[in-house]
């Protein structure tokens, strides 16, 4: 197991290298990451992915996820919010709607 997740890592390390803006590839290094407990790299990837120009919603929901699960529930809160307006903004109601629900087991 700890093999093939190490190969899909590096698998998806070496496509970012020909793409480094797809955010696809991005986000599922991030996951991997997560899944390898790297959680401050894993975090920021996802961070990245918000920042960018066109934010990529899911990753306001998995960091969002990932952050409460560290007990970093402040940071998660604010995930959420900003996650939530940016699906709104990109007419994504049902990544509004689970982040909404996850906002409201938190506060």
């Amino acid at each position: 197991m700890l093999i093939h997740m190490k190969l899909r890592r590096e698998k998806l390390e070496s496509m970012l290298v020909d793409d480094p803006g797809d955010q696809t590839l991005r986000y599922m290094l991030a996951m991997e990451l997560e899944k390898a407990a790297e959680h401050d790299r894993s975090i920021d990837m996802l961070q990245q992915l918000m920042d960018d120009e066109l934010p990529y919603v899911p990753a306001f929901l998995m960091a969002g996820q990932q952050l409460a699960r560290l007990q970093r529930n402040d940071a998660a809160v604010d995930v959420y919010r900003s996650g939530i307006q940016q699906a709104k903004q990109q007419n994504d109601p049902h990544a509004a709607g689970e982040m909404e629900q996850f906002l409201a087991e938190l506060t």
